[in-house]
């Protein structure tokens, strides 16, 4: 199995999609569940006097909220007529798992930086089930349907990531604006070279089908290198970071590009290689 959806996703779904009425049912379900879930935990924090977290879950269940009503609209316009929940026949993967409910519920420490961080992880593994689902679709409207879902879920990473970002530095004191002020040019395509050698270092430490998945992402990454070109500008010091930090700091960059860039083809690359940073966070993510 590819390396986003082994990391990401708990185990795999358990079939594949037959129709597209079956894909819009499914994608309602989750659309709607995940609103669901957020609405409940913005009134946990309520209870808890949290007002600023009830305020960051409540404006997560009113997006969630926009998608129900775009999935029903799409399957309208495809196929005429609303999803049928009767069509979904396994479970997707949990908006929050019970692990993290219960963390948000007693954490003294839990913050709107946390909270995000954590709507995030749930996007990029609703990404990495509709990315599934496309791979092992044999109907080809399905599977381009499911590619449009995963593109989907995509930008509301790249969302989310930035409202991330806005809160980490509202809770440093610092006005998010001065994030990118003091980068000096170090590119993408620098940071790249310098992970292609720390996962050639990780892949002689590791064995098995550990070491492998580690080699194909390595050659992802090289692969990578020429295709960042001259994109980006980081701060010089996170050349010596960790190679998740480093993988983190590049996805983040080629979300934010794709999503601010005018250029068609500029867009497609920098998504493209968004697709490939989250595949190789994940699975660094879960080595450590």
């Amino acid at each position: 199995m590819p390396l986003l959806r082994a990391s990401l996703l708990k185990s795999e779904p358990a079939g594949s999609l037959r129709s597209l009425d079956e894909m819009f049912s499914l994608a309602h379900a989750m659309e709607r569940e995940a609103a669901t879930r957020y609405a409940e935990l913005a009134d946990d924090m309520r209870r808890q006097k949290k007002d600023d977290l009830a305020e960051v879950f409540a404006q997560l269940a009113a997006a969630e909220r926009d998608h129900v009503d775009s999935v029903t609209q799409w399957s309208q316009s495809r196929r005429g007529k609303v999803p049928n929940p009767a069509l979904v026949r396994w479970e997707a993967p949990e908006t929050v798992d019970a692990d993290t409910a219960a963390e948000l519920k007693g954490s003294r420490l839990m913050t709107p930086y946390r909270a995000l961080a954590m709507a995030v992880r749930n996007e990029e593994r609703a990404f990495a089930f509709w990315s599934y689902l496309a791979a092992y679709s044999e109907d080809p409207e399905v599977k381009k349907a499911a590619e449009a879902m995963a593109r989907e879920e995509l930008g509301h990473v790249a969302i989310l990531r930035k409202e991330r970002r806005r809160a980490y530095h509202v809770e440093h004191g610092k006005p998010a604006g001065e994030a990118g002020a003091a980068r000096s040019q170090v590119s993408a395509r620098r940071l790249e070279l310098r992970l292609v050698a720390q996962l050639a270092d990780l892949e002689r430490r590791l064995a098995g089908p550990a070491a492998a998945r580690t080699r194909e992402l390595l050659d992802k990454t090289k692969q990578m290198v020429d295709q960042a070109g001259d994109f980006g500008s980081f701060p010089a010091s996170i050349e010596q970071r960790d190679a998740q930090t480093i993988a983190e700091a590049l996805a983040d960059a080629y979300l934010e590009g794709a999503e601010s860039s005018s250029d068609e083809t500029r867009v497609g690359t920098l998504q493209g290689l968004a697709e490939k940073a989250i595949d190789r966070l994940a699975w660094l993510r879960s080595l450590a």
